[in-house]
């Protein structure tokens, strides 16, 4: 009987010793972005709080000035 033992998430920010998400960081943006354009979890990504609300208003920022997609096909 094998015992499956799940990883600890990481967050990406503070493992990288970042202390803010930049809203023209295109290609940091779009790691948090699934296909359909929805901004992904925290429970899945592993994402703190405070750093899940600070890329929240960035990727929100950069969709309204045009520098990231609102969904998929459009």
């Amino acid at each position: 009987m094998a015992t499956y033992y799940r990883r600890k998430k990481m967050c990406y920010f503070t493992a990288n010793k970042m202390s803010d998400v930049d809203y023209k960081d295109v290609n940091l943006l779009k790691k948090f972005i699934m296909e359909n354009g929805k901004i992904v979890p925290s429970r899945i990504t592993g994402t703190k709080a405070c750093f899940q609300r600070k890329l929240t208003k960035a990727i929100k920022l950069a969709r309204f000035l045009a520098l990231l997609p609102y969904c998929d096909r459009h």
